[in-house]
């Protein structure tokens, strides 16, 4: 066992996951002298590393073709912006390459280790908290501050919270907190005759809810019980707390080609010239499957979906537009993603230093990871977050000591 010098500072971290283990590892590479436990409420730390990414922990991102990041961060984007100037995911790329893990990045710039095992990072941070001495205690809850007197700082690093209550401490400390709401997942929708399509990927689709201006794109699949895939769980994301409030009941516009009306209408005009005596439904001009074709030739023009191209009117062209760009279904529902363990909400940013990630209400406490009112979309980002704070979090409490 582990025995604390007493002249030594010590440093505690609440919570054994991804963002604990990272502050835990940077702290002691920082700090060397400093006493550091993480305490683990379960009898497992790193858990979710374990089953995210299918296994494969897809642990950041390119960030290629990012622009702003309020398109990958619904919520803590303006944070992380400025959070990024100390370490970016650039940065988080190269400490795991040093640290003996090597990467790769896929072509839809989510990046994996290269062993496509999550117990790569696992066993890198098990590896290097063994190494470097920090003490791990499991099984240990700890539901007061209180309880850690004697440590001169304080990190928590829960992750997220799907209830308020498991937040209820924090906010009697002082800080405001944001409710938790699902974040990440799919949608349920009653159409028997889109559900029937069940495996069906339109790769270049566009969702939006209507009158707002949440919209997502990306592959959309259809499934068993409604949509699910990319666009899908990147809109769930954006539209978190909208979809919440109305009790997961709203209609949905979607886009089967992710094209401009005036686009869609332009191969839709080439295609009767070139394809005139072809019958429309074995001859589509866009990148869709032939189920989905023939699915939204029916949608559209039922009575005409069997004839030829030359055989169409113009208001057989207006209403096939309007269904390839202006799709419209009802969620009555959300239904679980395979993966969905991320929330919304949790310690409002407005109760922490965005520069230290200290909180406001206690000197020597902080707060890195999911526990904190940050949130990305799939494909890495929710890792990438907690990387960063968790580094800014341990730079904070080295330069206070």
């Amino acid at each position: 066992m582990i025995r604390f010098a007493r002249n030594k500072m010590k440093t505690a971290i609440i919570g054994g996951g991804a963002a604990g283990f990272f502050l835990a590892v940077n702290l002691k590479e920082m700090m060397p002298e400093m006493n550091v436990t993480i305490f683990e409420r379960s009898r497992r730390v790193l858990a979710k590393v374990e089953i995210s990414g299918g296994g494969r922990c897809n642990c950041t991102n390119s960030f290629e073709g990012i622009s702003d990041l309020s398109q990958v961060y619904p919520r803590g984007h303006r944070l992380l912006r400025r959070l990024f100037n100390v370490f970016d995911h650039r940065a988080a790329y190269d400490w795991f390459e040093r640290h003996g893990v090597a990467l790769t990045t896929q072509d839809d710039h989510c990046v994996f280790p290269r062993s496509q095992d999550a117990h790569t990072i696992i066993d890198c941070f098990l590896d290097q908290a063994r190494r470097h001495g920090v003490r791990i205690e499991n099984n240990r809850r700890i539901c007061s501050i209180d309880e850690l007197h004697d440590y001169d700082s304080i990190a928590v690093t829960t992750g997220g919270s799907p209830r308020a209550e498991g937040l209820e401490w924090l906010r009697l400390m002082g800080h405001q907190i944001e409710a938790p709401v699902p974040s990440l997942f799919t949608f349920t929708i009653a159409d028997t005759a889109l559900r029937a399509l069940m495996g069906t990927v339109a790769a270049n689709a566009s969702c939006q809810i209507p009158g707002t201006k949440l919209r997502a794109d990306g592959p959309l699949l259809i499934t068993h019980w409604g949509m699910s895939g990319p666009a899908i769980l990147k809109l769930s994301s954006h539209a978190a707390r909208l979809l919440h409030d109305q009790g997961y009941r709203s209609p949905l516009s979607v886009n089967w080609t992710g094209l401009s009306e005036q686009d869609v209408q332009q191969r839709l005009s080439a295609c009767m010239q070139q394809h005139a005596g072809k019958h429309v439904h074995n001859a589509s001009p866009f990148d869709l499957t032939q189920r989905l074709w023939s699915y939204l030739l029916d949608r559209s023009i039922s009575e005409k979906a069997q004839s030829r191209w030359n055989e169409l009117g113009k208001k057989d062209i207006n209403r096939l537009v309007n269904v390839l760009c202006n799709d419209t279904y009802q969620i009555v529902g959300r239904a679980a993603f395979k993966e969905e363990f991320v929330t919304c909400g949790g310690v409002s940013l407005k109760s922490i230093n965005p520069n230290t990630m200290e909180s406001h209400c206690r000197k020597g406490l902080f707060f890195a990871g999911e526990v904190l009112d940050i949130d990305g979309v799939t494909g890495g980002f929710n890792f990438q977050a907690a990387w960063t704070t968790a580094y800014v979090a341990a730079l904070s409490i080295k330069k206070s000591t």
